[in-house]
C-alpha cells in the first residue's frame, strides 16, 4: 500500500478504521476550549511527553497567519490559513505549561484512528509537555527550523521534536496547513477538518499537496522573519519579536509524512532553507531531490518501506537526484509513525502495536537525535570530536558475501567506514556562541552512505546530543544506515 495512502487510513496503534470525516471541513469546538489555552494538574492523567534534553527552558506561543494573497486549495473562497506553534529557548518561568491539543482536536483525532471509548479526549489533550506559554525568550538569535506534519496528522503530533529542538538552542516552528488534518482548532471557536482527505487519491494530487504546503512553510519563515511584519496570537495578542529571535541564515525544514515532501520541495523554492529531513515520507513530487544546489538532505524511514528496492517508495529516484550531503538511514522495527509522538503516547497509555515492535522510547530517542544531529552539523558546524574514549577507529568493511580482507568478489565500490562507539564527555558544551545545546553528547557512529558502487559522499553528523543508546550498525550492499 503507498505509505502516503496509509498515513491517511492507518490506526494511531493497533486499529485500522477509515478516518471519519467531520461533514464540509468545519467542526464545532467543544466549550471552554481555545487554542492558545494552558493546562494544569496534568499529572492526573499520568501521560507527559518526553523531557527535553537541551540547556534551554521552553516557551512556546500559537500564532494564526493568513495569507490573503492565496486562496486556500480546498476553500477558494477563503484565504490559505495557519496555525503555527512557535517553541523557542526560554528563561526559566513559572507559567503553566503548554496543553498538548484542545479537547476537541484529541476527540477528533481518537475517532478518526479507532480509538473513540477506548482513549478519552481528556487524558490525550492533558498530556504534560515541557514547554511554557508565553515564556520570556532566552538572550540571542537562534537558528529556525519549521516542522511540517504528515497528512491528515496535526502538528501537535511533532511536539516532542519541537521541544527538544527548542532546548537545544533552535526557534520551532509546526505547522498546520488548514483542511489537512483531521481536526485543527483556530480563532474564533472553528475547527477545521480535513476536507482534503476527501480529494486526495493520486500521487499528482499528493505532489500538489507537497508543493501547497512548501509556499505554506515559506510564507512562515516570513512572517517569522520580516521586521513588522503583522502576526498575532491565536488569543488575539501581539506575538513574540521573532525576527530579531531568528538567525535568518540558517534555516532548516523537517516533516513526517508528506511534510518530508514538502521540506524537499521548499527547499527547491525557496533558498533561504538551508537543510531538510524527511521522515518516513514518499516524495511524490517526479523530480524531488533535484535543483537543491548541494544543500543537504537526510531521508530516515522505516526498514520495511523504504530500504532499497521498496516497491512504495520513491527514495531510490531522490536519492540519485541528491547532489550534496545526503543519508539514508531505515529503523528496523519502525513503522510509519514511529516519528512522531504517537508511539511514546501510546507506550505511556498502557497501548501496543504488534505492526511496530520498537518501544515507544527507542522511537523518539532515534528521532531526536538524529534529526538534533543532522541539524546540529548543518545549522551550527558542530562538528568536533568530544569523547573521553579511546580515538575513533576506522574499520574497512566488505559488502556480505565478502570475506575478512575484502576478497570475496565484491562489486568496486562497495567499501564504507564504520566508526566504533564512543562514550560521552561532560565537558561538551562549552562551545562558545548561542548555547551548545546539551552539556553532555556522544559522537554518532558514521552512518553509511546509500548510493551506486562507486559512489562516496560527505561526511554525516558527527555529534549525537542529549544521550540516548548508541546505534546498531549492520552490513548491507546498499550501504543503507540501518539503526535499530
Amino acid at each position: 500500500m503507498n505509505i502516503f495512502r496509509r498515513a491517511t487510513v492507518c490506526t494511531l496503534l493497533s486499529l485500522s478504521l477509515p478516518l471519519a470525516f467531520q461533514g464540509p471541513g468545519v467542526a464545532a469546538a467543544a466549550p471552554g476550549t481555545a487554542p492558545g489555552h494552558s493546562v494544569r494538574g496534568t499529572a492526573e492523567t499520568g501521560i507527559e511527553l518526553p523531557r527535553p534534553t537541551g540547556r534551554y527552558a521552553v516557551g512556546t506561543q500559537k500564532l494564526h497567519l493568513s495569507d490573503r494573497r492565496r486562496p486556500d486549495p480546498w476553500v477558494p473562497s477563503a484565504p490559505r490559513e495557519l496555525m503555527v506553534s512557535v517553541h523557542y529557548p526560554a528563561v526559566p518561568s513559572g507559567r503553566a505549561p503548554a496543553a498538548y491539543m484542545t479537547e476537541v482536536e484529541a476527540r477528533l483525532l481518537l475517532e478518526a484512528r479507532g480509538l473513540a471509548g477506548i482513549v478519552s479526549g481528556a487524558a490525550v489533550s492533558g498530556a504534560r509537555t515541557h514547554a511554557r506559554v508565553d515564556a520570556r525568550p532566552a538572550k540571542g538569535r537562534f537558528p529556525l527550523v519549521l516542522l511540517s506534519p504528515g497528512f491528515s496528522m496535526p502538528r501537535t503530533t511533532l511536539t516532542a521534536l519541537a521541544n527538544d529542538l527548542a532546548s537545544r538552542g533552535y526557534v520551532v516552528a509546526a505547522v498546520d496547513h488548514a483542511y489537512e488534518s483531521v481536526g485543527t482548532s483556530f480563532p474564533g471557536g472553528r475547527v477545521l477538518t480535513c476536507r482534503a482527505c476527501e480529494r486526495v487519491a493520486t500521487d499528482e494530487e499528493r505532489a500538489r499537496v507537497a508543493v501547497n504546503r512548501a509556499r505554506d512553510l515559506s510564507f512562515v519563515i516570513d512572517r517569522l522573519t520580516t521586521p513588522r511584519a503583522p502576526s498575532g496570537t491565536a488569543r488575539g495578542q501581539r506575538s513574540l519579536p521573532y525576527p530579531r529571535m531568528v538567525d535568518t541564515r540558517w534555516i532548516g525544514v523537517a516533516g513526517h509524512s508528506v511534510g518530508g515532501a514538502a521540506a524537499a520541495e521548499v527547499m527547491l523554492q525557496d533558498r533561504r532553507v538551508r537543510a531538510g529531513v524527511n521522515l518516513d515520507g514518499n516524495f511524490f513530487v517526479p523530480s524531488a531531490g533535484a535543483g537543491l544546489a548541494g544543500r543537504p538532505f537526510m531521508m530516515m524511514g522505516a526498514r520495511a518501506t523504504h530500504s532499497p528496492g521498496s516497491p512504495d517508495s520513491d527514495w531510490q529516484d531522490a536519492w540519485t537526484r541528491l547532489e550534496g550531503w545526503k543519508r539514508w538511514l531505515t529503523v528496523a522495527g519502525a513503522e510509519h509513525f514511529t516519528f512522531t509522538d504517537l508511539p511514546v503516547l501510546a507506550e505511556r497509555l498502557g497501548l501496543t502495536d504488534p505492526a511496530a515492535p520498537l518501544s515507544g522510547e527507542r522511537s523518539w530517542q532515534l528521532t531526536r537525535d538524529y534529526t538534533a544531529a543532522f541539524f546540529d552539523t548543518h545549522l551550527r558546524g558542530r562538528q568536533r570530536p568530544c569523547s573521553t574514549g579511546p580515538p575513533p577507529t576506522d574499520q574497512r568493511s566488505r559488502s556480505p558475501g565478502c570475506d575478512s580482507r575484502g576478497t570475496g568478489g565484491c562489486p568496486a565500490g562497495h567499501e564504507h567506514s564504520a566508526r566504533s562507539r564512543l562514550h560521552a564527555d561532560p565537558r561538551c558544551g562549552k562551545a562558545p556562541g548561542n548555547a551548545w545545546p546539551s552539556p553532555a553528547c556522544a559522537r554518532t557512529p558514521r552512518p553509511r552512505d546509500v548510493g551506486p558502487p562507486g559512489r562516496r559522499h560527505h561526511d554525516p553528523p558527527r555529534r549525537r546530543c542529549g544521550g540516548g543508546p548508541a546505534v546498531d550498525q549492520e552490513r548491507n550492499p546498499w550501504r543503507v544506515r540501518r539503526v535499530s
